[in-house]
């Protein structure tokens, strides 16, 4: 067998485009150019539909933890009160980058594998005393957990129930779910390169509503290399950034643009729905339990928990014989379940390959054959959505 074709179902990072690493392959340009400033508008006004917002998306050269941290330290400072809903690892990383700046965190504990419901979060407000909340900490989606959490509704919550910012950690799914920051109350939204926008690891992107832009000129955590006023001004005044960027992403960042449009954002949505639920539909068919219910689930990870099987010996197992690189479980969950990422630049036909391999996998360690159940069900659904 061919092992030099290598087939990549990580959440993150995810498979590039030929067309994105044609795209990053061209001459370089001077980053403080007229060609880079023509370069960064187009990718700051383009992104504008993913993110759902009125204003400029602003790119940081760093990484997705990177855009945790700067949403942080230009929200609160040491001292403020903020809510941090914990579904899982990613998480509870967030909580963590603010308690080291010295924020008086509030964890709201969801159990793993659950999304936060907003009564959960109302009831969670309404039991707190004491100063006042200066901001609440979401993941939209939960990486460690496959779980989507009902950003819109929680954002309700929030804008009715305090004078919170909302900030958001979108950095496994957007570019793949739809959010609108004015309707879904979103002060700040990042999110990272290597995910659903089918970048490379190296870019981490943020955007604001005008609160969150007022709150980030207003804030008085000392930062330098992250205090997002630089990039707003920079960007502003000059159509730059305020350090040097990753020049050749920002221009796979426009290609990835190009194709968005090409495909349709809204058929971009529907595409990855519709690989959530082939691969659902696929895993159940051969006994494999699912750790989130349909209604929490998340259109670009799916997380399974085999119990009657080892999943660290599948995920082995998938790379050894098939050059299938998967994901294995996080902090409370590692050793328990494997994660199959299905974002950015994936097809149906790629949900079929690994529904494959699975079945194959799974007779390798003693499970009765069911060699084309899964296929045939993901794509009983998938010739529902042609």
């Amino acid at each position: 067998m061919f092992l030099d074709q290598t087939y990549l179902f990580t959440p993150g990072p995810t498979p590039i485009p030929n067309r994105v690493n044609a795209a990053m392959a061209q001459p370089m340009i001077g980053h403080r150019s007229p060609d880079f400033s023509v370069l960064i508008e187009d990718v700051a006004t383009r992104l504008k539909p993913v993110f759902g917002t009125k204003h400029p998306v602003y790119a940081l050269t760093s990484s997705g933890t990177s855009a945790l941290e700067a949403a942080v330290v230009n929200s609160v400072t040491e001292g403020d009160h903020a809510v941090v809903i914990v579904a899982g690892s990613f998480g509870d990383r967030l909580a963590s980058i603010a308690e080291n700046y010295g924020v008086n965190v509030e964890r709201l504990n969801i159990e793993w594998g659950k999304s936060c419901s907003p009564e959960q979060l109302e009831e969670f407000l309404n039991g707190l005393s004491g100063a006042p909340i200066k901001a609440v900490f979401a993941t939209f989606n939960e990486t460690s957990t496959g779980v989507l959490n009902p950003i819109g509704a929680l954002g309700e919550v929030v804008r009715r129930l305090t004078d919170a910012l909302f900030i958001v950690d979108g950095v496994s799914c957007i570019g793949g779910v739809p959010v609108d920051m004015e309707a879904d109350h979103i002060d700040i939204l990042v999110t990272s390169s290597q995910k659903a926008l089918m970048l490379p690891p190296g870019l981490a992107f943020v955007a604001f509503s005008d609160k969150g832009l007022d709150a980030i000129k207003n804030c008085p955590t000392k930062r330098f290399y992250l205090d997002l006023n630089r990039y707003v001004k920079a960007y502003n005044e000059q159509k730059s950034t305020p350090f040097t960027p990753a020049v050749s992403l920002i221009a796979g960042a426009r290609e990835v643009c190009a194709m968005i449009e090409e495909e349709g954002w809204e058929n971009v949505i529907r595409r990855h729905n519709l690989l959530r639920d082939m691969m659902r539909a696929g895993i159940r068919e051969l006994g494999l339990p699912l750790l989130t219910s349909d209604a929490d689930a998340s259109p670009t990870v799916t997380a399974v928990k085999p119990d009657a099987l080892s999943a660290p010996d599948i995920q082995k197992a998938l790379k050894k014989d098939f050059s299938i690189t998967i994901a294995g479980g996080q902090k409370d969950l590692k050793g328990k379940i494997f994660r199959i990422g299905h974002m950015g630049y994936c097809t149906p036909f790629d949900v079929i390959k690994v529904l494959t391999a699975l079945e194959l996998t799974l007779v390798k360690f003693g499970q009765e054959p069911r060699f084309g159940a899964a296929v045939r069900k993901a794509e009983e659904v998938w010739s529902q959505n042609v």
